[in-house]
């Protein structure tokens, strides 16, 4: 066994990039004609039935204006009723023939089966599944008292993505329906205070991945989004501070975000739909973004010390790199959205 190990670490690396020096060139050409050929096949919507999770504010509130504009009938989901309603009624008003509201926390299993049962009940069907809900924590593992406050994260984050798609998957199947999910470009860079929830978003990439092999072509497609920084309530201060609580924290926003500018949440949904419209497997949003990926592969070394030196304060300082540079440029004003709204941790 340690002979055939020695002799494939010596003919494994040499063979895979030849292999990729042939196979990417006529691979990328495949993709970009597959690429233009679904965007002229983009798949109409009308009609159709699509669940959002999250649908109260940000990002989500944005898609399900997006599906509206083309005829979509929409189940919405958040434990925020008021603001859920009035989301659903925008989404009438913008072309939606049908909007179901359902208040509910993606974080419990009841909850995420009655969202699914809701839409197949009421339509008798489901097309497309978005799950976009999400909470955010801003702390290093050392501050937490008690790390257990965090499990939210995880909870909303990940499981329930997990669990609104299992009960999901059947209706998806009968209609070749699709799922859009939503990660983060934390998924891959290792940003300071964000360890629970960077976690909790690789995590999702990994299951949609999986998850792509398992149904293959039982379903139409997985998209998975992965925004950098995205107009919402994430960008504009909110973090778990405490197991049920979200606070608002601005100059911890400023110190994570410094001066990389805040995409409008309408771009970002308008881009969503498109993407899951044409079935691609990946999107990021802006687009630009992606560039960190390939900076995290080839120089891990340099991403890990640039976040160490910008986003984590000095000895006997308190405030970070990252924050004075924000404070000294002046670039608040145009670079991040204005709005504050405030919530609690059951908010999508």
């Amino acid at each position: 066994m340690d002979i055939i190990h020695s002799f494939l670490n010596l003919v494994a690396p040499p063979f895979t990039f030849v292999a990729l020096f042939l196979l990417l060139p006529p691979f990328h050409f495949f993709k970009f004609f597959l690429s233009t050929f679904w965007s002229i096949l983009s798949e109409n919507v009308t009609g159709k039935v699509v669940i959002v999770t999250g649908a109260s504010s940000g990002i989500g509130e944005h898609v399900a204006y997006e599906y509206a504009k083309r005829g979509a009938c929409l189940v919405l989901a958040s434990t925020r009723e008021n603001r859920l309603q009035e989301v659903g009624g925008r989404a009438r008003a913008l072309g939606a023939p049908d909007v179901r509201v359902v208040p509910a926390d993606v974080s419990k299993l009841e909850d995420c089966k009655r969202i699914v049962d809701e839409a197949a009940n009421h339509f008798g069907r489901v097309d497309h599944l978005v799950n976009n809900a999400g909470i955010q924590s801003a702390s290093t593992l050392e501050e937490a008292t008690d790390i257990t406050n965090f499990r939210p994260v995880m909870d909303v984050n990940f499981w329930g993505s997990v669990y609104t798609t299992r009960f999901a998957i059947p209706h998806l199947r009968n209609s070749h329906g699709k799922i859009i999910g939503m990660a983060s470009s934390a998924a891959w860079l290792p940003m300071p205070r964000m360890s629970i929830y960077n976690a909790s978003k690789a995590g999702l990439i990994s299951f949609y991945d999986t998850l792509r092999i398992e149904l293959g072509s039982d379903i139409g497609g997985i998209t998975v989004v992965t925004p950098g920084f995205i107009e919402s309530e994430m960008t504009q201060g909110e973090f778990l501070k405490n197991e049920d609580q979200i606070e608002v924290d601005q100059d911890m926003r400023d110190a994570q975000v410094s001066i990389i500018p805040v995409g409008r949440a309408e771009a970002c949904a308008k881009a969503i739909v498109k993407s899951a419209c044409r079935g691609e497997r990946y999107l990021t949003e802006p687009s630009w973004f992606r560039v960190t990926y390939l900076w995290k592969v080839l120089c891990p070394e340099v991403i890990e010390w640039c976040f160490r030196l910008f986003y984590l304060a000095r000895p006997g300082e308190s405030e970070t790199l990252s924050k004075k540079i924000l404070d000294i440029s002046g670039a608040r004003g145009f670079l991040y959205p204005t709005t504050i709204q405030t919530t609690d941790v059951k908010a999508d």
